[in-house]
């Protein structure tokens, strides 16, 4: 479909799968139909995300997650009841990935030899109808860890990055829209993480947290889906002093595709793609913003964390499937970036940042 290889850096493919329901080998047209008549979540009938759509997009490449919430009795948002039950729920999501795995649909990359090796499957001259998509595993979140020490079973069977937090107070780390530094769980945490050699994820830690984890952590580092809070002003989004750190870190950043990240202003239930004019223009101007900061290309990615929650009734109104990150690089070319520029962000940036980072 175009000479541009992508990946993508921040999928929740295995949540779709066994909390949605979705059958991601499914067309997208098959999926969208199954849900009619359901309104458990707001984005039925809206899915972007298939096999066939990231074989069409030349999506080749995937940072997946295992994506588990525990929940204390005094907090409010949706998750699991203990640790112990969340930590089931990751390795049901495992099982998920190694079937499809099993039906030739996924490959876990885990070295640098099986890196290579997928990159030139995906390079030769062959259809891609027919090729798996490479996935690196990475855990969204790290409350499903019962204890620091379930992170070296974790990287036994394929995890390579974590998040340790998500949205508001964790076990580990305090998420979007909550305050405080990592707590001694947290540090332990990152100690141990730096001891594997794995990849730090600093998305949705708060402010403190941001601070505090950088401070402590010597290894890689990368943030899987972020924008700018310079253009929409909130807790989840990074300032432009955290975008210099990362930088100073050469670390990548993802671009996320949820519009409410996006667009400021957005009521969720009640604003649409159109109604804010949210099209991957917009995205571009993220990115255009991160670039300046920089001073080169050389830190951005895409994490469009695309059904991650929300489908196209809450992302940009000319993406339709996953397959239309193709629009990117005519996009970026329009607004004066080079074939390499673009080639570094739809995914060199990240394939570089997987054969240096030491977690393969």
């Amino acid at each position: 479909m175009s000479d541009y290889f992508i990946a993508d850096l921040h999928l929740d493919l295995s949540m779709n799968a066994l909390e949605w329901n979705r059958d991601l080998r499914q067309s997208i047209r098959e999926i969208n139909r199954r849900e009619t008549g359901m309104n458990d979540k707001p984005d039925r009938r809206h899915a972007t995300v298939s096999f066939d759509e990231l074989r069409k997009g030349s999506i080749g490449l995937v940072v997946a997650t295992q994506k588990v919430r525990y929940v204390a009795p005094d907090n409010s948002l949706t998750g699991w009841h203990s640790p112990e039950q969340a930590w089931a729920q990751t390795q049901g999501q495992l099982a998920w990935y190694r079937a499809m795995e099993e039906d030739g649909q996924m490959v876990m990359i885990r070295t640098k030899e099986e890196l290579k090796a997928h990159l030139d499957l995906w390079a030769n001259d062959e259809p891609n109808d027919r090729k798996p998509i490479g996935y690196v595993l990475s855990l969204e979140g790290a409350d499903s860890l019962v204890t620091v020490d379930h992170l070296e079973t974790a990287w036994d069977y394929g995890l390579r990055a974590v998040g340790p937090a998500h949205y508001g107070p964790g076990r580990y780390a305090n998420g979007t829209d909550s305050s405080g530094k990592l707590n001694e769980q947290g540090i332990a945490l990152l100690r141990k993480m730096d001891s594997l050699g794995m990849i730090l994820d600093v998305t949705h830690l708060n402010d403190d947290a941001f601070w505090h984890a950088l401070e402590l952590y010597n290894g890689p580092v990368w943030a899987s889906h972020n924008n700018c809070r310079a253009l929409v002003n909130h807790n989840r989004q990074f300032s432009d002093d955290m975008i210099k750190a990362l930088i100073e870190r050469d670390a990548i950043i993802g671009l996320a595709l949820d519009a409410w990240m996006m667009v400021p202003d957005w009521v969720r239930g009640r604003s649409t793609p159109r109604s804010m004019k949210c099209n991957l223009e917009v995205m571009a101007d993220h990115l255009d913003h991160i670039c300046r900061i920089a001073g080169s290309t050389s830190n951005i990615a895409i994490g469009s964390d695309l059904d991650g929650g929300y489908g196209t009734e809450q992302c940009p109104y000319d993406v339709v499937t996953i397959a239309d990150l193709q629009k990117i690089p005519e996009i970026l070319r329009k607004r004066g970036y080079s074939g390499a520029d673009i080639r570094a962000i739809t995914g060199e940036n990240l394939i570089r940042f997987l054969i240096r980072s030491g977690s393969f």
